[in-house]
This record gives C-alpha cells, sequence and structure tokens, in this order.
C-alpha cells in the first residue's frame, strides 16, 4: 500500500531540466518534484508520495485528509495545514 500525503505548494521553481516546488507539510517543508502536475500554482494543494506530487486537491479535500490521518494516528496533531 501506498501512502501519499497533502500538503501546500509554498515555492515554484521552473527549471529547465525539472520543475520543481517546496511544499509544507503543517510546517514541516520539503522539496518535491512537480513534474506531474504542471497545472499547480503557489497556494496550491497537492497529494506527495516519494518526493513526487501525484494529484492536485482542494483546500477543503487537503483539511478533510489531514483532519482523517490525525484521526486514525497516521499524522500527529503538529501536522496541522497552513
Amino acid at each position: 500500500m501506498c501512502l501519499g500525503i497533502p500538503g501546500k505548494v509554498i515555492e515554484i521553481d521552473d527549471t529547465p531540466l525539472m520543475r520543481m516546488g517546496k511544499v509544507d507539510f503543517g510546517g514541516i517543508v520539503r522539496e518535491v518534484c512537480l513534474g506531474y502536475v504542471p497545472e499547480v500554482e503557489l497556494g496550491d494543494y497537492v497529494i506527495v508520495h516519494a518526493g513526487f506530487a501525484i494529484s492536485q486537491l482542494d483546500e477543503t479535500e487537503a483539511f478533510e485528509t489531514i483532519r482523517l490521518m490525525q484521526e486514525v494516528g497516521m499524522l500527529g496533531e503538529e501536522a496541522t495545514p497552513v
């Protein structure tokens, strides 16, 4: 089973080689490949798996997913979205 975590795109780097960005996961920021989601813009939410954004979702879906993950103990309370 694979697990994708929702996060908010806070920076985009459109380098010629590969579209990359920084994604905020409730205070933890990671560099992520955005090559699979070319339509994503700053402030959008994405599902990230193994360092790759694999889909885009709206803010309501992102918050609900995080809430459910916290409810079942997959995420700590500190992983509250910004």
